[in-house]
């Protein structure tokens, strides 16, 4: 019988150099977190109101768009 390759990404996860450099990513993102963290937190109701109004605009003009029946069918100013 052979044996089943366990994947290369996760062997070197588990592995003494994988285990290090886990080690070392998440010493970095806490002290990222900790010297940015008001500043990422000073910007998220900006970026929580932007949001809305892309959504808003998303959502609320969407029937804008189609073949615009309506209009065509009323003579223009030009043919009376």
């Amino acid at each position: 019988m052979a044996q089943h390759e366990t994947s290369g990404f996760r062997s070197f996860i588990f592995s003494r150099s994988g285990m290090v450099l886990l080690g070392f990513l998440a010493v970095a993102g806490y002290f990222l977190w900790e010297e940015h963290a008001a500043h990422i937190l000073g910007y998220l109701p900006l970026l929580l109101i932007l949001g809305l109004c892309v959504g808003m605009h998303f959502f609320m003009h969407g029937s804008h768009g189609g073949d615009h029946g309506s209009h065509r069918d009323e003579p223009r100013e030009d043919d009376r």
